[in-house]
């Protein structure tokens, strides 16, 4: 096996989005300010949400737990991103690496599950309205939020347990802007095989059962809402559901790109592509998506601002 020639890299260098020199510092100027807007937008609607007590329902705890997770999953990948574009050091040590990939594989777990959990909601308000108060309880509300998270946090601490026992040295370059489990395995010098049946197996069940419950929830809802008489009443429920349908779609459109169809022949450039917008642009969005149409934040934005 020649182990004296093999050395065992215990940090990686990431590689980030180009190596055009003439791009570093636009690209951070940008990124700097995409990622100050989402942490603004996604942290100033919790902070809304928790300073108006008439939104301490399900629908906005539900809401205020997903831009949580929203800023997590942030927070994960562009603060380093950021660095590594003025640095010319774009060392990352093996700790820091499974960690940013704990935290993001974290809050990218834990998305799926709220997204399924708002469905349900939207579900129960629309098909059941006069039940609504009794089966979406605070209670039940507070033990959705926990496990999502709970699964969240189980699913990457299994993911980096497995990590562990995987060695590199076959070289420490990782052509990405983050720690991606997937580019990883590929300069593993150990079989990485156990690690890549579980990654598949995992994001298929967790992405096929959520998207399912979504698909299955809004399948009743639209048939309410369409049996609807009162045109009023039709439009406010289209208009509810739209902005988690928008959601939705751009979520698990990017997820199922990178995890689910990855191999099938989408090139370096275009898995950057779907992983930047996952990472970075979903978080911007989804913060403006759920607000901008919705009265009752804006009523509490306006509020605030006139005190």
């Amino acid at each position: 096996m020649e182990e004296e020639n093999m050395t065992l890299a215990t940090e990686f260098v990431l590689m980030g989005l180009t190596d055009h020199p003439g791009l570093q510092v636009p690209l951070f100027l940008m990124f700097l300010v995409i990622y100050l807007i989402t942490m603004v937008g996604n942290l100033g609607l919790i902070a809304l949400i928790w300073k108006d007590p008439h939104l301490h329902t399900p629908m906005y705890l539900f809401l205020s737990s997903l831009a949580l997770a929203d800023a997590c999953t942030s927070s994960s990948v562009t603060p380093k991103m950021l660095i590594n574009f003025l640095s010319k050091n774009h060392k990352i040590s093996l700790a820091e690496c499974l960690t940013q990939f704990y935290c993001f594989g974290s809050s990218a777990t834990t998305e799926c599950f709220l997204l399924s959990v708002m469905a349900y909601d939207r579900y129960v308000a629309i098909c059941n309205p006069l039940l609504y108060p009794v089966v979406m309880s605070n209670s039940l509300c507070t033990q959705f939020i926990g496990a999502s998270y709970f699964v969240g946090f189980l699913r990457s601490a299994i993911h980096v347990g497995l990590l562990v026992r995987l060695t590199f040295c076959k070289s420490n370059i990782i052509h990405y802007f983050y720690c991606e489990i997937l580019q990883l395995f590929k300069i593993s010098c150990t079989d990485p095989i156990v690690n890549i049946r579980l990654v598949l197996i995992f994001s298929a069940i967790i992405q096929i059962f959520t998207f399912m419950t979504i698909i299955i929830s809004y399948f009743y809802v639209i048939f309410a809402i369409l049996r609807k008489k009162n045109e009023r009443g039709r439009s406010k429920a289209f208009s509810t559901c739209g902005a988690h349908l928008l959601s939705v779609s751009l979520f698990y459109g990017t997820l199922f790109l990178m995890y689910v169809h990855h191999g099938s022949g989408p090139t370096e450039d275009k898995e950057k592509m779907y992983s930047l917008f996952y990472t970075i642009i979903i978080p911007l969005l989804n913060p403006f998506i759920y607000s901008l149409r919705n009265k009752e934040v804006i009523g509490t934005l306006r509020k605030i601002m006139k005190k």
